[in-house]
């Protein structure tokens, strides 16, 4: 028996399979490559000893996905495939719309044709919007404020709608807070193409002098020294949650929302300040407007996760910032070299 990794030759992807296959499962992935490279699968194969069974296909091409499932026996999917730039989603919304929402219905509709009704999926904290309060809880309301954020509710709403019209099914929408860091080994992590969008990715650029500053927006926030607190998680703290939702949804019906952070928050300056005692390299960085609709703070209440699923954040900023620098100065170009 398999599980089906779209998306899984990216950055979260690529972690969460070399824990699934830790963890003792076959693992199947579809990826298009749009955003990722096939050598973070051979990389994953390096790490773990064991086979990658790869398909390069776009999740919105139903009569690939149906090859999938005839060839392989799937008996679960985690679903990470999608577009997940803000800025680009406010540039490009109705592509992200037609992109993220399309290839879920083409996923879930295969999946009924097979009888494969266990499905995680990769939503965000972004789904909650502006809170007024902190820390944020699964059951408070939700309002995501860009189009990236909204194709994520959208399709939460949509996996609910699923399971009450078939009780059935079993579904775990995963809500992500900061996800940062890199794999041990330092032979797997994050590479963005372009400009980085995040931060961890941005300041490990400019460690390795591909870039000349940090840009840092805003430093007027009610917080512990002015600039944005979020709650990072290592990726490979992430992945180990999907193992576990994995084995939840396999043994559970219902469609449940949870939250994967440390309930912890840490600042702009105090994630720069980490990274230069863990590389050894000034970063320096310039003060910039703040972006419209920055919250000051965000930051997980992750008790849900360790109820349901017996999980939690084990790993703190420091390891993130270590094994994102072996990661960064190790591959300094990412996969293409």
């Amino acid at each position: 028996m398999a599980v089906l990794v779209t998306g899984g030759a990216g950055y979260i992807g690529s972690h969460t399979c070399v824990e699934m296959l830790n963890a003792g499962y076959e693992v199947v992935v579809v990826d298009n490559l749009n955003n990722s490279s096939k050598e973070s699968l051979n990389r994953v194969q390096k790490i773990t000893g064991k086979k990658v069974k790869f398909y390069e296909n776009d999740v919105r091409d139903k009569e690939a996905l149906r090859k999938i499932f005839n060839e392989n026996n799937i008996e679960a999917t985690i679903h990470f495939a999608g577009l997940k730039a803000v800025g680009e989603s406010v540039r490009e919304p109705i592509m992200y719309y037609k992109n993220n929402i399309e290839s879920t219905l083409t996923l879930i509709e295969v999946m009924t044709e097979f009888n494969v009704k266990k499905l995680v999926f990769s939503s965000s904290a972004t789904v909650y919007g502006v809170a007024k309060e902190m820390p944020l809880k699964e059951g408070m309301p939700t309002g995501a404020i860009n189009p990236y954020g909204r194709t994520k509710l959208f399709i939460e709403e949509i996996l609910r709608d699923l399971y009450v019209s078939d009780n059935s099914w079993s579904i775990a929408l995963l809500r992500y807070f900061n996800p940062i860091g890199a794999h041990k080994s330092g032979i797997i992590g994050e590479d963005p193409k372009g400009i980085p969008n995040n931060l961890m990715p941005y300041i490990a650029q400019v460690a390795v002098g591909k870039l000349e500053k940090l840009h840092v927006f805003g430093n007027d926030y009610n917080t512990v020294d002015g600039t944005g607190v979020r709650d990072y998680i290592h990726v490979v703290d992430l992945a180990k949650g999907h193992v576990k939702a994995v084995g939840y949804v396999l043994k559970n019906e219902g469609c449940e929302a949870i939250n994967l952070g440390t309930g912890n928050g840490t600042s702009v300056l105090q994630l720069r300040d980490a990274f230069v005692k863990a590389s050894g390299v000034e970063i320096p960085y310039v003060i910039d407007e703040r972006r419209p609709g920055d919250p000051d703070e965000v930051y997980a209440d992750a008790d849900k996760a360790k109820e349901l699923l017996g999980w939690e954040a084990e790993l703190g900023v420091d390891e993130m910032c270590e094994d994102t620098w072996a990661w960064q100065s190790g591959n300094p170009q990412g996969y293409t070299e």
